[in-house]
């Protein structure tokens, strides 16, 4: 791998892994306080999210130093992130039920507010 693609990919999987580790501890927080369901419904959520940035740093870890083909990565990753978190949703009301659906929301919010601060520390 290029030194170009290693310095692009490094900071963005970072940031993916301390939004794993942010969302898994809101989780096991919710289960420890609130009880299992909530605390399996949290974790179901910060994993709708977390799933999410990982597709999109998969598709724009490659790097281009063409801007043009940069910015549609950009896109395309972003549309896939979508699609999957969408996807995601729909099976969690079809198989998961019994969610708590506020903590599954929670879940997924503060997993995303995660990514989002994760940024300004990489």
């Amino acid at each position: 791998m290029s030194d170009t693609k290693q310095s692009i990919s490094r900071p963005v999987y970072r940031v993916v892994a301390l939004q794993l580790v942010i969302a898994t501890g809101f989780a096991l927080l919710v289960g420890t306080m609130s009880g299992a369901l909530k605390g399996w419904s949290a974790a179901y959520g910060g994993g709708i999210a977390v799933i999410g940035s990982l597709m999109y740093a998969m598709i724009v870890a490659g790097g281009s130093n063409d801007a043009n083909r940069a910015f549609r990565m950009h896109i395309r990753a972003e549309v896939v992130k979508i699609f999957i978190t969408v996807v995601l949703f729909v099976l969690a009301l079809a198989l998961f039920q019994s969610a708590s659906w506020l903590w599954l929301i929670l879940g997924f919010a503060v997993a995303t507010l995660a990514y989002w601060f994760s940024l300004l520390a990489v």
